[in-house]
């Protein structure tokens, strides 16, 4: 078995010639959300590695394959993390708690913790296998397990054919599916490294780009689209139908086919290239060395405060606008088909705005797109009121209304995004170019978990703060025991107060809060010297 390796990460690329890795994780939490399409999953490339392809020739001969390849394992990732996003949507059909929404969001950290586990998976490996293979082939063959298995019991757990919807197990499931698509996408991001040559390896970034959103929108968007009886009896049917043209479980058992067969012409057909630069690697001990002593400069520690707190104003409309608008009678359909047209405008954000990044001090574009972000939070609450008013009838909403969400997460992109490249930027400003791979790994990997925890508790208190009453039945409605009393006993449960608006507002509150605690602060570290920064 060998052990010799890179400096571990998820989802990075090293640079030929040099012992050091860049991270190009997906954009923080906020854009691998769940919840299409406030958020929307769009990794982005290595600028290193592109500015380095532009000085190299432009040609894919010989690497044609290759690069079919990776962007065919790229899109199989992409696959569990679409489907992810798409069960909270499901759920929210079936009249879920948020509480049970919250447990559920877990399902989203794997791929901002991979950090922790990734040196183990550069580190470990049968030299006879390959690399790269030890991992991927197994990891893929129990993706396509899993999903099998899943297709039989997914309507069981999802509280269909009169079962009761069973959120632990069905996070588990998920969880453990990401899970595996993240330690994938370790070895496929390594692996891409000696599959291109030399002049190509830029595309690595590409293929993991295009690859995972393609999939993405597969798992998530088209599938939302073909499992609802509302669109495919408006657009694919001439006949119309009870149920959409596929179901879940059949979407699961088809893509768990596809990975099992994928995964066996890999192993037997690709052969995987050695890598010369492997002996020279520090390993997985010298990694998680650098880790530790990266964590413990004062500047770093300072900061890490920052980037876990900073987006707790955000949190309640990033986790929750998209399934109060499907509580209001969105179908999920559209919002998940709103996600089409963001796509060009999330590609061409980022161009846009890392003009004005490129200084020494990005975190200023940073500072300046909070306040109007936060305000974005009572905008959408402002939305998801104004959902409940304008029904024509249920489900179906003016035209007016349709084009003002469309523009309004239009223009929340902008803010989002800003603070996106700015970040990103400051990043790359501040790793140690000694270490610059496990830096930016270490401080991505904050930024996503500064995302992720503020989006679980913001789910889990919209119960908490949610007022109902019982109008024509015994008792209150605070739980699901008393509600389901209340429907019995021939009352309905009746919301004088929904905690949506009121987290909200908190929200937006403490996110004001933050700005005048950490704005000085984070200028302060904007403006440090490298030396601070450094580990040595």
């Amino acid at each position: 078995m060998g052990s010799k390796d890179t400096e571990g990460n998820g989802g990075r690329k090293r640079h030929i010639g040099q012992h050091r890795l860049v991270d190009v994780t997906a954009p923080e939490s906020e854009l691998s959300a769940p919840h299409i399409p406030l958020h929307t999953t769009i990794q982005q490339p290595d600028l290193e590695d592109m500015d380095c392809g532009k000085s190299t020739e432009h040609s894919l001969k010989g690497d044609y394959s290759n690069v079919a390849l990776l962007m065919l394992l790229y899109i199989l990732q992409g696959i569990p993390l679409g489907l992810g996003g798409s069960i909270p949507m499901l759920l929210q059909s079936q009249n879920v708690s948020y509480k049970e929404q919250a447990i559920f969001s877990f399902v989203f950290w794997p791929f901002s913790i991979k950090l922790l586990w990734a040196p183990l998976v550069d580190s470990l490996y049968f030299t006879w296998f390959g690399r790269r293979k030890t991992w991927l082939v197994p990891i893929q063959y129990l993706i396509g397990l899993f999903m099998f298995v899943l297709s039989i019991h997914v309507d069981d757990l999802m509280g269909k054919n009169g079962s009761v919807v069973n959120i632990y197990t069905l996070t588990f499931v998920f969880f453990m599916l990401n899970f595996l698509a993240a330690t994938q996408d370790i070895a496929v991001d390594g692996w891409a490294l000696t599959m291109l040559s030399r002049r190509n390896v830029g595309w690595a970034s590409t293929c993991n780009t295009v690859g995972q959103t393609a999939g993405y929108f597969l798992g998530n968007v088209l599938f939302m689209a073909l499992e609802s009886p509302s669109f495919c009896n408006t657009y694919l049917r001439s006949v119309p139908s009870d149920s959409g043209v596929i179901t879940l479980p059949n979407f699961l058992k088809m893509w768990g086919v596809v990975f099992i067969v994928t995964t066996t012409l890999v192993w037997a057909l690709k052969r995987e290239a050695e890598d010369p630069e492997a002996d020279l690697d520090q390993g997985v001990i010298g990694t998680y060395k650098q880790l530790f002593n990266v964590i413990r400069l004062p500047s770093v520690i300072s900061y890490a405060i920052i980037i876990l707190t900073a987006k707790i104003g955000f949190s309640a409309a990033d986790s929750a606008t998209s399934l109060k608008l499907i509580e209001a009678g969105m179908k999920k359909e559209t919002l998940a088909l709103f996600a089409v047209p963001m796509i060009p405008i999330q590609i061409m954000l980022p161009l846009i705005i890392s003009k004005f990044t490129t200084g020494p001090s990005p975190m200023t574009v940073f500072l300046k797109a909070m306040p109007v972000r936060l305000l974005f939070g009572l905008w959408y609450a402002f939305i998801v009121w104004l959902a409940y008013r304008v029904q024509a009838t249920p489900g179906e909403f003016p035209v007016y209304f349709y084009l003002l969400l469309l523009g309004s997460y239009a223009l929340h992109q902008v803010s989002l995004y800003s603070m996106f490249v700015a970040q990103m930027a400051f990043h790359a400003k501040i790793s140690d170019p000694a270490i610059g791979g496990t830096y930016m790994t270490l401080l991505n990997t904050l930024a996503n978990l500064g995302g992720n925890w503020p989006g679980t508790m913001a789910l889990w208190m919209i119960d908490g703060l949610t007022w109902k009453e019982c109008q024509g039945g015994p008792g209150d409605c605070g739980s699901p025991a008393e509600i389901e009393t209340c429907t019995t006993e021939g009352g309905s449960c009746v919301t004088n107060i929904d905690g949506y608006f009121i987290e909200s507002i908190i929200c937006v509150v403490i996110g004001f809060l933050w700005l005048i605690w950490r704005h000085r602060k984070l200028r302060q570290l904007d403006s440090l010297p490298q030396s601070a920064w450094k580990c040595s």
